[in-house]
């Protein structure tokens, strides 16, 4: 055989087993990688969802119900105060009841000082709080709120707050992802994203990640 010939043959060989390893390395990689950017953003998704529950558990400490619209839920982050009972000595102290050294007083403090605590939040991490981590700029969370009459015919006040994986995950390897959605929706019959309360059903304000 021809030297140049067999040369030329081994070349290509050598790119053929080159393209295969690659091949392969990119079908063993492919699934780590996406696996690894998943739980990484789902992680900044939860943390800010629990943020936005915290404040809508603060609305509704303070209103009786909760709120479906960012602007409402920021400005009252921002602006409002939720109001606290302080006792000064023991109401088990019947000596000190008669004496009336016990005392409760009612004081108030800045809803922003207090929910997210003991974390303190930036009046910008607050802005931001609508905002989907690692969605394209400007995409928010879904947000709703209502009254939901449950099976015992009580009314009770409900929201939910949610990001489809779509929204925060659309970069990443597309067929890895379709499958996640289906998988996620199919085999586990759950909702394809990360997702606090329901306006669908009394959930304890839970999120389906706990």
């Amino acid at each position: 055989m021809n030297k140049w010939l067999k040369l030329s043959l081994q070349i290509v060989l050598l790119v053929v087993v080159l393209v295969l390893a690659w091949m392969l390395f990119r079908q063993i990689m492919t699934p780590i990688q996406f696996n690894k950017a998943v739980a990484s953003r789902q992680a900044a998704v939860i943390e800010r969802i629990i943020d936005i529950r915290s404040a809508e558990q603060a609305f509704k400490q303070k209103n009786q119900r909760y709120v479906g619209d960012f602007d409402s839920l920021i400005n009252f982050v921002l602006t409002d105060s939720l109001e606290f009972e302080r006792q000064t000595g023991s109401a088990d102290d019947s000596v000190a009841v008669a004496k009336g050294l016990v005392k409760t007083e009612k004081f108030k403090r800045a809803v922003m000082d207090t929910v997210f605590a003991p974390r303190k939040l930036t009046v910008e991490q607050i802005r931001d709080l609508r905002f989907v981590p690692h969605a394209p700029e400007g995409t928010e969370y879904i947000l709703n709120a209502g009254l939901l009459t449950t099976e015992s015919k009580v009314v009770v006040p409900v929201f939910e707050a949610k990001a489809p994986f779509k929204m925060f995950l659309s970069d990443l390897d597309h067929q890895m992802l379709v499958n996640l959605i289906d998988e996620t929706e199919n085999a586990f019959n759950k909702y394809p994203g990360i997702q606090v309360g329901s306006i669908e059903r009394a959930t304890n304000d839970a999120g389906n990640w706990e």
